[in-house]
């Protein structure tokens, strides 16, 4: 929403955020960061010189003691009640945000785009008036004061939010933005080429063009692991994503409102029972109340007394970005992991951070910034803080420094959790040097090569995933090189932020034939919005002597929402198994990609998909051929913003599949009619049934 009221309010705002300004041409054998010549050497140099060689942990967190789950049966689904035969009635709920009067930019339009992260040529011209115009501004010396007065006026006048709203963004975000403005060295085209990717061109960028340098170490020989047998043991493993608690959630409360977020009391009560906000939540624009929280860690307390560990992967507060504080979303922070505690004693979790735990959101600045009142630190101690009551001490340095950490789950299986905001294209503080921020990726690199040469497998958790738009381009190259070395130790990733159940596949960077790795994307708790609330588990690959560390399986679980509002209470269920419902051999990368493969031919299967990507909410919308192409895509697409280069294939066979030829129309009509025919008897033995009311 920082999107549509900074980005928009001026016209586009926010979208000029995060260009990101690399160093000038340089090779330091300490950072192994190589990056093109710059034509002007900033006058500042935002860098800082940390020692990413950190104590590798080696002292496992999970205990000795290894269980056989069962596994998910490869026949039966869960089911709900019949009411979820409304599931015809798809409705979805876009905001009234903007004034027929804008149709010059088709803000509107803008808005949409920057919500579901598709960008295209609209939000790109957007893009670059509200950039070229608040360069304009600071290189005319007008104050912070007179910019926020003009933000202000942008948003109010053009009814892009409510006033209230329009003040809070305006007064969270206009100061770092301005700030970031006065000292980048790039203008609209090269800020919003890199802002928002292809469908701005390909702009040269020499201040944001970096590559990682690896270790002189040869790759080693691939060798293709063995599909681990059933009766192998397994680590059952549960995945948190999303939860965007909102503790002002209100039950009756106006779930139809035309901000960022409703069901609250200050979107005043509902006027109607259509508008109203449910008991459990809404599938509106509205985060989860505390009792639908409650309800589904207790759910998972009883139904899954077996798990062995659990993967949390971030955005806790609400979406109420323009009324955030610090206070307030540290208090959440407290608030989650100590029920986290109390719910699941004794079981270890591990941490990845989210975009929206910091205030404002998205605003994430790497270690050069250390002026005190700009500084991420009062976020990144109280991380280490809370998370260390599960990690070990070793962990302080990297948390306190960038919130990543690396962790031994097992002998011999590694866990490293990222920050994935030094990826993120709403995070304009990279716009001043985007270059490997924090110097996150060298010390992955190290930790992966500290991890090959002790014969160790990896998981890899964070929030936003590398191939989303949300990523930036120059940053998710870089990481997708990092999979391509280390494919034969990274066995699974695992991201959420999307808020839908899907995955990423990865590939071979000279065979994109090859499918190399698997990134696992959890559904979110949060229904916001057209969502049921949802969770995933996992079946990994457990100890025993030819252990791959591998997903086995994984199911996820949900609640019907509308279900739970009309009755009173939830039923979580386990909509499916990834193995059972797509017919997989194994969750291997090529079975992935297969069934990506097959989706864009088998229209029935892609519609099986699409249920579940919404996790079977009755509000989903329809999906049109180019939404099928988009989401297909998402999941071929493990590097952002090279849709090109990664998705040719996939949009050209799903145009094939859609062309129907004349005999195929005749044979389909020919079936259709014959249907309507046979139909015909039994509906006039049945006719006078209803008519009286008997049937």
């Amino acid at each position: 929403m920082l999107k549509l009221c900074l980005l928009i309010a001026t016209c586009t705002f926010c979208n000029l955020i995060i260009n990101i300004q690399a160093l000038p041409m340089q090779f330091d054998s300490n950072t192994f960061i190589i990056t093109a010549d710059a034509p002007d050497e900033p006058e500042e140099k935002f860098t800082d010189n940390w020692n990413y060689k950190t104590e590798h942990n080696e002292v496992p967190i999970l205990s000795n003691v290894t269980r056989k789950h069962t596994l998910p049966p490869l026949a039966g689904n869960g089911t709900a009640r019949l009411l979820w035969e409304l599931d015809q009635e798809k409705t979805t709920h876009l905001p009234q945000f903007f004034d027929k009067a804008l149709k010059l930019l088709n803000l509107k339009q803008v808005a949409f785009e920057i919500e579901n992260s598709v960008m295209s040529k609209v939000s790109c011209t957007a893009c670059k008036a509200g950039a070229g115009l608040l360069q304009h501004y600071t290189k005319t010396g007008k104050s912070e004061k007179e910019i926020k007065k003009t933000i202000y006026q942008f948003c109010v006048n053009l009814k892009i939010q409510s006033p209230r709203v329009c003040e809070g963004i305006t007064e969270l975000f206009a100061g770092e933005v301005i700030y970031v403005l006065s000292k980048v060295k790039i203008g609209p085209d090269e800020i919003c080429s890199f802002v928002i990717g292809d469908a701005c061109g390909d702009v040269y960028n020499p201040y944001h063009e970096w590559e990682v340098m690896f270790p002189p170490v040869p790759k080693p020989t691939l060798v293709e692991p063995k599909i681990p047998e059933a009766s192998a043991p397994t680590f059952k493993v549960l995945h948190l994503s999303d939860t965007h608690y909102d503790p002002y959630y209100m039950e009756g409360s106006n779930a139809d409102c035309s901000e960022p977020l409703c069901c609250r009391l200050t979107n005043g009560l509902a006027t109607s029972k259509e508008q109203a906000a449910g008991k459990w939540g809404d599938y509106r624009k509205c985060d989860t109340p505390k009792i639908t929280v409650d309800n589904m860690l207790q759910h998972i307390q009883d139904k899954h007394p077996d798990i062995d560990y659990i993967l949390w992967t971030g955005d806790l507060p609400p979406h109420d970005i323009w009324n955030q504080t610090k206070e307030e979303n540290l208090k959440i922070l407290k608030d989650t992991v100590k029920q986290m505690l109390t719910m699941f004693p004794g079981i270890p979790i591990f941490p990845a951070l989210g975009n929206h735990e910091s205030a404002p959101v998205n605003s994430f600045p790497p270690p050069f910034v250390d002026n005190p009142d700009s500084s991420i630190s009062w976020l990144y101690d109280e991380l280490d803080v809370q998370w260390r009551k599960w990690l070990p001490g070793s962990v302080s340095n990297t948390v306190r420094r960038g919130a990543f950490y690396s962790v031994l789950i097992r002998p011999g299986f590694r866990l490293i959790s990222l920050n994935m905001n030094y990826c993120n294209n709403k995070n304009w503080w990279l716009l001043l040097n985007s270059t490997d921020p924090a110097t996150e990726l060298q010390w992955f690199i190290y930790e992966l090569q500290s991890a090959e040469f002790n014969g160790e497998k990896v998981h890899v958790i964070g929030h936003i995933p590398p191939g989303h738009s949300d990523c930036l381009k120059v940053w998710s190259r870089n990481y997708y090189a990092v999979i391509n070395r280390y494919e034969s130790i990274i066995t699974a990733q695992f991201f959420g932020h999307t808020h839908y159940d899907e995955f990423e596949v990865f590939y071979d960077k000279k065979d994109l034939s090859r499918a190399i790795s698997i990134a696992y994307v959890g559904p979110s708790v949060t229904p916001y919005y057209d969502l049921n609330p949802g969770y995933r588990i996992y079946y990994v690959d457990g100890d025993h002597d030819k252990s791959t560390r591998s997903v086995v399986d994984h199911e996820s679980w949900t609640m019907n929402l509308r279900e739970a509002n009309l009755y009173g209470y939830p039923i979580w269920f386990k909509l499916y198994s990834a193995r059972q419902a797509f017919g997989l051999e194994s969750l291997r990368p090529q079975d992935w990609d297969e069934l990506v493969a097959r989706m864009t031919n088998d229209p029935k299967l892609f519609d099986l998909f699409y249920k579940y990507y919404y996790k079977a909410s009755p509000a989903r919308p329809s999906c049109d051929t180019a939404c099928k192409k988009r989401i297909l895509c998402d999941l071929h697409s493990g590097r952002s913003h090279d849709r090109k280069n990664l998705c040719e294939t996939i949009e050209s066979r799903i145009d094939s599949s859609s062309n129907v030829t004349w005999k195929e129309w005749f044979y389909n009509t020919i079936s259709v009619s014959m249907s309507v025919l046979m139909s015909i008897p039994r509906l006039t033995i049945q006719l006078p049934k209803y008519v009286l009311g008997l049937g």
